[in-house]
């Protein structure tokens, strides 16, 4: 038998409808992370981008368990001397709903070029309105 290798011709985007209302947000970003790599597919190659865009909506309703919501801690630096700032988890949800998922997902997704390619098919939307309806997106229930 000869190994099938997938190419980008090959490969067919579909798109999904994720609510994120009641999720997990570690489960919910995995679940994520998997469509846009492709590894549902049975066509998947490690190397090319077989994945599919994903939409997710309600990004602010998601849940954290345990003491998350303080003891979890977001960093970022302004690239000058003493300029790490950091964020609670709690008050980057209250302010910035989208990139506390954003940010889960992207550390599950390789480090590399196909790896951003892959997380520019991520849509995330805190209320549950999307302008994506003309891609007819098939709604997940996680």
């Amino acid at each position: 038998m000869k190994t099938y290798n997938a190419k980008h011709e090959d490969m067919v985007k579909d798109w999904y409808l994720i609510d994120a209302e009641g999720q997990i947000l570690g489960r919910l970003a995995s679940e994520i992370a998997r469509r846009l790599r492709g590894k549902h597919k049975p066509i998947y190659t490690p190397y090319v981008d077989a994945g599919d865009f994903v939409i997710v909506v309600n990004a602010g309703k998601v849940s954290l368990t345990g003491k998350k919501m303080s003891d979890k801690v977001y960093y970022h630096h302004s690239g000058y001397p003493g300029g790490l700032r950091e964020t609670s988890a709690g008050k980057m949800l209250q302010d910035h709903p989208e990139k506390v998922l954003f940010f889960a997902v992207r550390g599950m997704l390789p480090k590399n070029s196909l790896g951003r390619k892959m997380l520019k098919k991520l849509k995330i939307y805190t209320g549950n309105d999307h302008p994506h309806e003309a891609q007819c997106p098939q709604v997940i229930k996680l």
